[in-house]
């Protein structure tokens, strides 16, 4: 297949170009390097079959020839880069996803909208299944990323319905692995970038919120197997097993075997107490359930953050 990522150079969308290539598919990468960096991709650029291209989706898209499959990934998607890009934020959820739509109409290709676990909000239902509406404050800080999610699943929904694209829509809850920013402002690069520094590990309010995380290489099987198949979601994907931010830092801690004391943060607003998956519809439809555990993806990690980051030396 010839396949276009939006976000291909992002933390998610570079492993979705690696994966495709390695699988014998064409990619075309297209990338504003707003939050994302060719850094990511660079170990592909000598692939025959793959192709960079510095674009903005919220201005337009444009892919010469024919294209198979959309994979519109395009997003800030750490709280730090949303707080910081609200508009943009909007912009791309919005706008970028009209064009992504458009693009694949034009072609006759099918698109997979990545969508999040944070169209659920702050949840009253756990765990969440794709049923549940979701409890998101619209004007809160947080809203710019929850709502430009929840804009481009409802626009995802109506190009299939008004122009019948051959759409998909994947939820994706708390993920991690290498090519993660050290100072994205999520939890596990922060975790393991302090732990390695020896610095202090801090964490918010008093580390009893919940969250289930999964590992890059699970979640990209699942979209793929998405993007294979014919259902049009939105379907969760991600790992059921939930963990306290609490133990989650002093796990990293430990794996990390750092001298690293745990302090406690002030809250974000709107935080999120509680995020953990009903994944019954990726098992049901996909066969899809994730396979490594999280010791496993947590070491594999940090030895990627040690290897790449000076100051992370043991």
């Amino acid at each position: 297949m010839r396949v276009v990522v939006t976000g291909g150079a992002g933390f998610l969308g570079s492993h979705l170009c690696e994966t495709l290539i390695r699988r014998g598919d064409e990619v075309v990468c297209l990338d504003n390097f707003l939050t994302g960096t060719p850094a990511n991709v660079a170990h592909l650029m000598e692939e025959p079959g793959f192709q960079l291209i510095r674009s903005d989706v919220t201005d337009f898209v444009h892919v010469g020839g024919k294209v198979d499959l959309v994979l519109h990934f395009a997003s800030p998607a750490s709280p730090i880069d949303y707080l910081k890009l609200p508009i943009e934020t909007l912009k791309v959820g919005s706008i970028g996803t009209l064009h992504a739509l458009g693009l694949a109409r034009d072609k006759g290709a099918r698109i997979i909208l990545a969508s999040t676990s944070e169209v659920y909000g702050d949840p009253k239902v756990h765990p969440q299944p794709e049923t549940y509406w979701g409890h998101v404050n619209p004007v809160g800080p947080r809203g710019v990323y929850d709502e430009a999610k929840r804009y481009a699943e409802a626009l995802t929904l109506a190009y299939r319905n008004t122009h019948q694209v051959d759409t998909g829509i994947v939820r994706i809850f708390n993920t991690f692995g290498p090519r993660m920013r050290p100072n994205d402002g999520r939890a596990i690069p922060n975790f393991i970038r302090q732990s390695l520094a020896g610095e202090p590990v801090t964490v918010a309010g008093d580390g009893s919120q919940t969250r289930s995380i999964c590992y890059v290489d699970d979640l990209v099987e699942a979209i793929l197997r998405m993007a294979d198949g014919e259902h049009q979601g939105p379907i969760n994907i991600g790992n059921p097993h939930e963990i306290s931010m609490l133990d989650l830092a002093r796990k990293v801690i430990s794996l990390t075997e750092s001298s690293s004391e745990i302090v406690l943060i002030d809250r974000p607003v709107d935080d999120p107490t509680v995020r953990q998956p009903d994944t019954t519809l990726a098992r049901e439809i996909l066969k899809w359930e994730p396979k490594v555990d999280m010791d496993e993806g947590l070491a594999r990690t940090i030895a990627w953050f040690r290897e790449v980051h000076p100051w992370s030396a043991p």
